[in-house]
Protein backbone atom coordinates (compact mmCIF):
# COMPACT_ATOMS: atom_id res chain seq x y z
CA UNK A 1 0.00 0.00 0.00
CA UNK A 2 1.49 3.74 -0.26
CA UNK A 3 1.75 6.33 1.88
CA UNK A 4 1.96 9.95 1.16
CA UNK A 5 4.38 11.16 -0.31
CA UNK A 6 6.88 14.24 0.95
CA UNK A 7 7.07 16.56 -1.39
CA UNK A 8 8.90 20.14 -0.76
CA UNK A 9 8.20 21.45 -4.40
CA UNK A 10 4.58 21.26 -4.86
CA UNK A 11 4.58 23.03 -8.25
CA UNK A 12 7.99 20.95 -9.82
CA UNK A 13 6.39 17.53 -8.87
CA UNK A 14 3.35 18.51 -10.76
CA UNK A 15 4.92 20.19 -13.49
CA UNK A 16 6.69 16.79 -13.74
CA UNK A 17 3.25 15.01 -13.84
CA UNK A 18 2.09 17.42 -16.77
CA UNK A 19 5.43 16.81 -18.69
CA UNK A 20 4.83 12.84 -18.45
CA UNK A 21 0.67 13.13 -19.00
CA UNK A 22 1.40 15.51 -22.11
CA UNK A 23 4.25 12.68 -23.68
CA UNK A 24 1.71 9.27 -22.88
CA UNK A 25 -1.15 11.61 -24.65
CA UNK A 26 0.36 11.36 -27.42
CA UNK A 27 1.03 7.73 -27.03
CA UNK A 28 -3.07 7.41 -26.35
CA UNK A 29 -3.94 9.45 -29.74
CA UNK A 30 -2.70 6.53 -31.59
CA UNK A 31 -3.33 4.08 -28.97
CA UNK A 32 -5.44 1.28 -31.32
CA UNK A 33 -9.21 0.58 -30.18
CA UNK A 34 -7.92 -3.09 -28.97
CA UNK A 35 -5.22 -1.69 -26.92
CA UNK A 36 -7.52 0.40 -24.81
CA UNK A 37 -9.94 -2.39 -24.75
CA UNK A 38 -7.10 -4.90 -23.57
CA UNK A 39 -5.96 -2.44 -21.16
CA UNK A 40 -9.68 -1.51 -19.52
CA UNK A 41 -9.75 -5.59 -19.06
CA UNK A 42 -6.51 -5.74 -17.69
CA UNK A 43 -7.44 -2.95 -15.15
CA UNK A 44 -10.71 -4.83 -14.22
CA UNK A 45 -8.88 -7.97 -13.44
CA UNK A 46 -6.35 -6.30 -11.67
CA UNK A 47 -9.01 -5.12 -9.39
CA UNK A 48 -10.84 -8.61 -8.88
CA UNK A 49 -7.14 -10.14 -8.20
CA UNK A 50 -6.57 -7.37 -5.58
CA UNK A 51 -9.88 -7.17 -3.79
CA UNK A 52 -8.28 -7.92 -0.01
CA UNK A 53 -5.51 -5.10 -0.91
CA UNK A 54 -8.55 -2.41 -1.92
CA UNK A 55 -9.98 -3.17 1.25
CA UNK A 56 -7.44 -3.11 3.22
CA UNK A 57 -6.40 0.79 1.96
CA UNK A 58 -9.89 1.56 2.45
CA UNK A 59 -10.23 0.36 5.96
CA UNK A 60 -7.26 2.83 6.60
CA UNK A 61 -9.13 5.43 5.28
CA UNK A 62 -12.47 4.68 6.58
CA UNK A 63 -10.55 4.33 10.63
CA UNK A 64 -8.35 7.96 9.40
CA UNK A 65 -11.66 9.42 8.32
CA UNK A 66 -13.63 8.20 12.15
CA UNK A 67 -10.63 9.24 13.92
CA UNK A 68 -11.03 12.77 12.13
CA UNK A 69 -14.95 13.22 12.95
CA UNK A 70 -16.07 12.71 9.30
CA UNK A 71 -20.18 12.31 9.43
CA UNK A 72 -22.06 9.13 8.22
CA UNK A 73 -22.93 10.25 5.25
CA UNK A 74 -19.10 10.87 4.19
CA UNK A 75 -17.87 8.21 5.98
CA UNK A 76 -21.06 6.08 3.81
CA UNK A 77 -19.63 7.38 0.18
CA UNK A 78 -15.77 6.59 1.32
CA UNK A 79 -16.21 3.25 2.28
CA UNK A 80 -15.45 0.38 -0.77
CA UNK A 81 -17.94 -2.42 -0.12
CA UNK A 82 -17.92 -5.77 -1.81
CA UNK A 83 -20.63 -4.27 -4.02
CA UNK A 84 -19.03 -1.53 -4.95
CA UNK A 85 -16.08 -3.35 -5.86
CA UNK A 86 -17.51 -5.14 -7.91
CA UNK A 87 -19.23 -1.97 -9.76
CA UNK A 88 -15.72 -0.88 -10.50
CA UNK A 89 -15.13 -4.29 -12.51
CA UNK A 90 -18.24 -4.06 -13.83
CA UNK A 91 -17.56 -0.47 -15.16
CA UNK A 92 -14.19 -0.67 -16.99
CA UNK A 93 -15.53 -3.76 -18.79
CA UNK A 94 -18.66 -1.94 -19.41
CA UNK A 95 -16.49 0.94 -20.79
CA UNK A 96 -14.62 -1.71 -22.65
CA UNK A 97 -17.58 -2.67 -24.87
CA UNK A 98 -18.61 0.75 -25.94
CA UNK A 99 -17.77 2.17 -29.17
CA UNK A 100 -14.88 4.26 -29.76
CA UNK A 101 -15.36 7.37 -31.13
CA UNK A 102 -11.81 8.18 -31.78
CA UNK A 103 -11.03 8.32 -35.02
CA UNK A 104 -14.95 8.17 -36.65
CA UNK A 105 -15.38 10.38 -39.18
CA UNK A 106 -18.55 11.91 -40.01
CA UNK A 107 -20.16 15.11 -42.53
CA UNK A 108 -18.14 13.74 -45.18
CA UNK A 109 -18.72 16.00 -48.41
CA UNK A 110 -17.61 16.70 -51.66
CA UNK A 111 -17.06 20.01 -52.28
CA UNK A 112 -17.19 21.78 -56.14
CA UNK A 113 -13.37 22.26 -55.94
CA UNK A 114 -13.31 18.15 -55.98
CA UNK A 115 -11.84 18.07 -51.97
CA UNK A 116 -13.88 16.28 -49.62
CA UNK A 117 -14.31 17.88 -46.14
CA UNK A 118 -15.87 16.20 -43.26
CA UNK A 119 -14.64 16.10 -39.33
CA UNK A 120 -12.96 13.42 -37.19
CA UNK A 121 -13.27 12.64 -33.28
CA UNK A 122 -9.99 13.40 -31.45
CA UNK A 123 -8.84 12.74 -28.08
CA UNK A 124 -8.70 15.86 -25.69
CA UNK A 125 -5.39 15.48 -24.59
CA UNK A 126 -4.41 15.52 -20.89
CA UNK A 127 -7.72 15.85 -18.79
CA UNK A 128 -7.23 16.96 -14.76
CA UNK A 129 -9.92 15.21 -12.70
CA UNK A 130 -10.52 16.80 -9.36
CA UNK A 131 -12.92 14.86 -6.93
CA UNK A 132 -13.90 14.56 -3.38
CA UNK A 133 -14.67 11.42 -0.94
CA UNK A 134 -15.87 8.58 -3.59
CA UNK A 135 -12.59 6.26 -4.93
CA UNK A 136 -14.65 4.41 -7.40
CA UNK A 137 -14.05 8.03 -9.41
CA UNK A 138 -10.93 6.59 -10.19
CA UNK A 139 -11.44 3.37 -11.87
CA UNK A 140 -14.79 4.79 -13.68
CA UNK A 141 -12.22 8.40 -14.44
CA UNK A 142 -9.60 6.58 -15.30
CA UNK A 143 -11.52 4.28 -17.68
CA UNK A 144 -12.96 6.81 -19.69
CA UNK A 145 -10.10 9.07 -20.12
CA UNK A 146 -8.44 6.05 -21.54
CA UNK A 147 -11.08 4.63 -23.82
CA UNK A 148 -11.43 8.41 -25.43
CA UNK A 149 -7.98 7.72 -26.05
CA UNK A 150 -6.67 10.62 -23.60
CA UNK A 151 -3.92 10.78 -20.70
CA UNK A 152 -5.23 12.18 -17.09
CA UNK A 153 -4.18 13.19 -13.95
CA UNK A 154 -6.87 12.26 -11.05
CA UNK A 155 -6.67 14.24 -7.84
CA UNK A 156 -8.75 12.45 -5.07
CA UNK A 157 -9.52 13.84 -1.62
CA UNK A 158 -7.35 13.31 0.89
CA UNK A 159 -9.99 11.57 2.83
CA UNK A 160 -9.62 8.41 0.57
CA UNK A 161 -5.87 9.00 -0.54
CA UNK A 162 -5.11 5.36 0.61
CA UNK A 163 -7.79 3.86 -1.60
CA UNK A 164 -6.96 5.54 -4.55
CA UNK A 165 -3.38 4.94 -4.48
CA UNK A 166 -4.65 1.18 -4.42
CA UNK A 167 -6.96 1.41 -7.06
CA UNK A 168 -4.11 3.50 -9.00
CA UNK A 169 -1.74 0.54 -8.78
CA UNK A 170 -4.50 -1.65 -9.99
CA UNK A 171 -4.69 0.74 -13.06
CA UNK A 172 -1.13 0.63 -13.88
CA UNK A 173 -1.05 -2.85 -13.68
CA UNK A 174 -3.46 -2.69 -16.60
CA UNK A 175 -1.69 -0.20 -18.61
CA UNK A 176 1.79 -1.95 -18.42
CA UNK A 177 -0.24 -5.46 -19.01
CA UNK A 178 -1.77 -3.80 -22.60
CA UNK A 179 1.54 -1.87 -23.42
CA UNK A 180 0.31 1.12 -23.17
CA UNK A 181 2.71 4.01 -21.01
CA UNK A 182 1.58 3.69 -17.65
CA UNK A 183 1.50 7.35 -17.30
CA UNK A 184 -1.36 7.70 -19.01
CA UNK A 185 -2.95 7.71 -15.56
CA UNK A 186 -1.55 9.62 -12.65
CA UNK A 187 -3.03 9.39 -9.25
CA UNK A 188 -1.67 12.74 -7.50
CA UNK A 189 0.90 11.77 -4.83
CA UNK A 190 0.17 14.27 -2.38
CA UNK A 191 -3.14 15.43 -0.06
CA UNK A 192 -1.47 18.79 -0.06
CA UNK A 193 -4.00 21.21 -1.63
CA UNK A 194 -1.32 23.19 -3.14
CA UNK A 195 -1.67 20.15 -5.82
CA UNK A 196 -4.76 21.62 -6.97
CA UNK A 197 -3.91 25.19 -7.64
CA UNK A 198 -0.60 23.69 -9.41
CA UNK A 199 -3.06 21.55 -11.53
CA UNK A 200 -5.34 24.20 -12.54
CA UNK A 201 -2.90 26.59 -13.56
CA UNK A 202 -0.66 24.30 -16.29
CA UNK A 203 -2.56 25.04 -19.17
CA UNK A 204 1.07 23.90 -21.00
CA UNK A 205 0.39 20.71 -20.13
CA UNK A 206 -3.84 19.87 -19.04
CA UNK A 207 -6.31 20.63 -21.29
CA UNK A 208 -9.63 20.62 -19.60
CA UNK A 209 -10.53 20.48 -15.81
CA UNK A 210 -13.22 18.21 -14.80
CA UNK A 211 -13.82 19.33 -10.71
CA UNK A 212 -16.39 16.40 -9.22
CA UNK A 213 -17.54 17.26 -5.72
CA UNK A 214 -19.57 20.25 -3.41
CA UNK A 215 -20.27 23.48 -4.87
CA UNK A 216 -17.38 25.15 -2.67
CA UNK A 217 -15.15 22.73 -4.63
CA UNK A 218 -16.51 23.33 -8.16
CA UNK A 219 -16.60 27.39 -7.61
CA UNK A 220 -13.14 27.63 -6.93
CA UNK A 221 -11.35 25.39 -9.60
CA UNK A 222 -14.16 27.61 -11.84
CA UNK A 223 -12.80 31.14 -10.28
CA UNK A 224 -8.91 30.15 -10.50
CA UNK A 225 -8.60 27.49 -13.24
CA UNK A 226 -5.94 28.68 -16.30
CA UNK A 227 -7.88 25.52 -18.12
CA UNK A 228 -11.08 25.09 -19.62
CA UNK A 229 -13.01 23.28 -16.78
CA UNK A 230 -16.62 21.21 -17.77
CA UNK A 231 -18.70 21.48 -14.95
CA UNK A 232 -21.89 22.15 -13.04
CA UNK A 233 -22.74 24.17 -10.08
CA UNK A 234 -26.10 23.32 -8.86
CA UNK A 235 -28.60 20.79 -9.25
CA UNK A 236 -32.14 22.49 -9.21
CA UNK A 237 -34.26 20.48 -11.21
CA UNK A 238 -38.23 21.22 -11.86
CA UNK A 239 -41.22 18.81 -12.58
CA UNK A 240 -44.08 20.95 -14.41
CA UNK A 241 -47.34 19.26 -14.21
CA UNK A 242 -49.26 21.40 -16.86
CA UNK A 243 -53.12 21.39 -16.75
CA UNK A 244 -53.46 18.73 -19.91
CA UNK A 245 -51.06 16.45 -18.07
CA UNK A 246 -52.48 12.14 -17.37
CA UNK A 247 -52.62 13.23 -13.44
CA UNK A 248 -51.26 9.18 -12.79
CA UNK A 249 -48.10 9.76 -14.87
CA UNK A 250 -47.59 13.16 -12.80
CA UNK A 251 -48.27 11.64 -9.76
CA UNK A 252 -45.59 8.46 -10.43
CA UNK A 253 -42.92 10.93 -12.25
CA UNK A 254 -43.13 13.44 -9.24
CA UNK A 255 -42.78 10.48 -6.88
CA UNK A 256 -39.92 8.84 -8.51
CA UNK A 257 -37.93 12.24 -9.55
CA UNK A 258 -38.21 13.39 -5.50
CA UNK A 259 -37.75 10.31 -3.89
CA UNK A 260 -35.54 7.65 -6.16
CA UNK A 261 -32.54 9.18 -4.65
CA UNK A 262 -32.45 12.44 -2.35
CA UNK A 263 -28.58 13.41 -2.66
CA UNK A 264 -28.27 13.78 -6.68
CA UNK A 265 -27.66 16.79 -8.69
CA UNK A 266 -30.80 15.43 -11.02
CA UNK A 267 -33.37 15.35 -8.33
CA UNK A 268 -36.43 17.35 -8.28
CA UNK A 269 -36.09 20.24 -5.67
CA UNK A 270 -39.17 22.51 -6.66
CA UNK A 271 -42.32 21.48 -8.36
CA UNK A 272 -44.90 23.26 -10.51
CA UNK A 273 -47.91 22.56 -10.39
CA UNK A 274 -50.71 24.25 -12.79
CA UNK A 275 -53.15 25.41 -10.84
CA UNK A 276 -56.48 24.29 -13.29
CA UNK A 277 -55.23 20.59 -11.69
CA UNK A 278 -53.53 21.88 -7.99
CA UNK A 279 -56.20 20.80 -5.82
CA UNK A 280 -56.74 17.59 -7.22
CA UNK A 281 -53.27 16.13 -7.30
CA UNK A 282 -51.27 18.01 -4.57
CA UNK A 283 -53.33 16.25 -1.76
CA UNK A 284 -52.80 13.17 -3.60
CA UNK A 285 -48.74 13.67 -4.02
CA UNK A 286 -48.94 15.02 -0.56
CA UNK A 287 -49.70 12.31 1.39
CA UNK A 288 -47.46 9.82 -0.26
CA UNK A 289 -44.62 12.32 0.33
CA UNK A 290 -45.29 12.50 4.11
CA UNK A 291 -44.90 8.64 3.73
CA UNK A 292 -41.79 8.98 2.72
CA UNK A 293 -40.84 11.40 5.03
CA UNK A 294 -40.84 14.84 2.47
CA UNK A 295 -40.66 17.88 3.85
CA UNK A 296 -43.10 20.40 1.98
CA UNK A 297 -42.57 23.53 1.66
CA UNK A 298 -45.26 25.88 -0.67
CA UNK A 299 -46.49 29.08 -2.18
CA UNK A 300 -49.14 30.58 -0.76
CA UNK A 301 -51.66 29.23 -3.25
CA UNK A 302 -50.12 25.55 -2.76
CA UNK A 303 -50.50 26.36 1.43
CA UNK A 304 -54.79 27.27 0.58
CA UNK A 305 -54.56 23.52 -1.21
CA UNK A 306 -51.65 22.15 1.79
CA UNK A 307 -52.52 24.54 5.10
CA UNK A 308 -50.43 22.35 6.91
CA UNK A 309 -47.22 22.67 5.06
CA UNK A 310 -44.73 25.02 5.70
CA UNK A 311 -44.56 28.16 4.15
CA UNK A 312 -41.33 28.67 1.13
CA UNK A 313 -39.08 31.80 1.64
CA UNK A 314 -37.95 32.81 -1.76
CA UNK A 315 -34.60 31.37 -1.12
CA UNK A 316 -35.97 27.89 -1.19
CA UNK A 317 -36.41 28.52 -4.83
CA UNK A 318 -32.96 29.12 -5.65
CA UNK A 319 -31.80 25.75 -3.08
CA UNK A 320 -30.31 22.75 -4.28
CA UNK A 321 -31.69 20.56 -1.01
CA UNK A 322 -29.84 17.31 -1.96
CA UNK A 323 -32.29 16.22 1.31
CA UNK A 324 -35.81 14.71 1.64
CA UNK A 325 -37.09 18.86 1.06
CA UNK A 326 -39.79 19.63 -1.72
CA UNK A 327 -40.73 23.18 -2.30
CA UNK A 328 -43.94 23.36 -4.50
CA UNK A 329 -45.44 26.27 -6.31
CA UNK A 330 -48.66 26.48 -8.44
CA UNK A 331 -48.61 28.30 -11.60
CA UNK A 332 -50.60 30.19 -14.04
CA UNK A 333 -50.15 28.36 -17.19
CA UNK A 334 -47.18 27.24 -19.14
CA UNK A 335 -45.67 30.35 -19.37
CA UNK A 336 -45.47 31.35 -15.73
CA UNK A 337 -44.04 27.58 -15.27
CA UNK A 338 -41.12 28.73 -17.38
CA UNK A 339 -40.62 32.37 -16.02
CA UNK A 340 -39.81 30.03 -13.05
CA UNK A 341 -37.52 27.85 -14.42
CA UNK A 342 -35.68 30.40 -16.08
CA UNK A 343 -35.72 32.80 -13.12
CA UNK A 344 -34.78 29.97 -10.23
CA UNK A 345 -33.59 27.08 -12.38
CA UNK A 346 -29.68 25.80 -12.53
CA UNK A 347 -30.04 25.00 -16.19
CA UNK A 348 -29.57 21.12 -14.86
CA UNK A 349 -32.75 18.85 -16.04
CA UNK A 350 -36.24 20.41 -16.50
CA UNK A 351 -39.36 18.08 -16.99
CA UNK A 352 -42.68 18.78 -18.40
CA UNK A 353 -45.74 16.49 -17.70
CA UNK A 354 -48.38 16.79 -20.18
CA UNK A 355 -50.24 15.40 -23.10
CA UNK A 356 -50.62 18.10 -25.38
CA UNK A 357 -48.03 17.83 -28.00
CA UNK A 358 -47.77 21.50 -28.95
CA UNK A 359 -47.00 22.47 -25.19
CA UNK A 360 -44.53 19.61 -24.88
CA UNK A 361 -42.73 21.30 -27.54
CA UNK A 362 -42.54 24.83 -26.16
CA UNK A 363 -41.44 23.22 -23.82
CA UNK A 364 -38.41 21.64 -24.48
CA UNK A 365 -38.02 24.69 -26.48
CA UNK A 366 -37.89 27.56 -24.44
CA UNK A 367 -36.42 26.21 -21.55
CA UNK A 368 -32.57 26.21 -21.93
CA UNK A 369 -31.38 23.79 -19.95
CA UNK A 370 -29.20 20.30 -20.81
CA UNK A 371 -31.74 18.04 -20.14
CA UNK A 372 -35.17 18.47 -20.53
CA UNK A 373 -37.95 15.87 -20.99
CA UNK A 374 -41.29 15.07 -22.23
CA UNK A 375 -43.49 12.82 -19.86
CA UNK A 376 -40.12 11.36 -17.79
CA UNK A 377 -38.50 11.66 -14.48
CA UNK A 378 -36.03 13.71 -14.25
CA UNK A 379 -33.59 11.15 -12.12
CA UNK A 380 -33.17 9.91 -15.92
CA UNK A 381 -30.32 12.76 -16.80
CA UNK A 382 -27.32 10.39 -16.36
CA UNK A 383 -24.90 8.52 -19.32
CA UNK A 384 -25.87 5.25 -18.31
CA UNK A 385 -29.73 5.67 -19.06
CA UNK A 386 -28.95 7.74 -21.95
CA UNK A 387 -26.75 5.02 -23.28
CA UNK A 388 -23.66 6.43 -22.39
CA UNK A 389 -22.23 4.23 -20.79
CA UNK A 390 -20.56 5.89 -17.32
CA UNK A 391 -20.20 9.87 -16.89
CA UNK A 392 -17.49 11.52 -15.95
CA UNK A 393 -20.13 14.30 -14.69
CA UNK A 394 -23.09 16.77 -16.39
CA UNK A 395 -21.90 19.66 -17.81
CA UNK A 396 -24.52 22.75 -17.97
CA UNK A 397 -22.23 24.96 -19.86
CA UNK A 398 -22.70 25.46 -23.16
CA UNK A 399 -19.02 25.03 -24.83
CA UNK A 400 -17.32 21.99 -24.93
CA UNK A 401 -19.89 19.79 -23.93
CA UNK A 402 -23.56 20.08 -22.52
CA UNK A 403 -25.26 17.30 -20.57
CA UNK A 404 -24.05 14.05 -19.28
CA UNK A 405 -20.18 13.78 -20.23
CA UNK A 406 -19.14 10.79 -21.76
CA UNK A 407 -16.98 9.02 -24.65
CA UNK A 408 -17.77 11.62 -26.74
CA UNK A 409 -18.37 14.30 -24.79
CA UNK A 410 -14.03 13.76 -23.67
CA UNK A 411 -13.22 14.40 -27.33
CA UNK A 412 -13.34 17.09 -29.87
CA UNK A 413 -13.60 17.20 -33.65
CA UNK A 414 -11.30 18.78 -36.38
CA UNK A 415 -12.03 19.24 -39.97
CA UNK A 416 -10.25 16.83 -42.30
CA UNK A 417 -9.84 17.60 -46.11
CA UNK A 418 -9.33 14.77 -48.71
CA UNK A 419 -7.69 15.94 -52.12
CA UNK A 420 -6.59 14.45 -55.06
CA UNK A 421 -4.33 17.17 -56.03
CA UNK A 422 -6.72 19.65 -56.09
CA UNK A 423 -5.49 23.53 -55.65
CA UNK A 424 -7.25 26.40 -55.32
CA UNK A 425 -7.83 28.87 -58.11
Amino acid sequence: MMSERTITDIAAYMSDLGQRARAAARAMARAATAEKNQALMAMADAIEQRRPELVAANRVDLEQGAAKGLDAALLDRLELTEGRIDDMIAGLRQIAALPDPVGAITDLNFRPSGIQVGRMRVPLGVVGIIYEARPNVTADAAGLCLKSGNATLLRGGSEAFASNQAIADCIRAGLVTSGLPADAVQVVGTTDRAAVGAMISMPEYVDVIVPRGGKGLIERISREARVPVIKHLDGICHVYIDAHADLDKAFAIAMNAKTQRYGTCNTMETLLVDQTVAATILPRLASAYREKGVELRGCALTREILPAINAATPADWDTEYLAPILSIRVVAGLDAAIDHITAHGSAHTDAIVTEDYGRARRFIREVDSSSVMVNASTRFADGFEYGLGAEIGISTDKLHARGPVGLEGLTSVKFVVLGNGEVRG
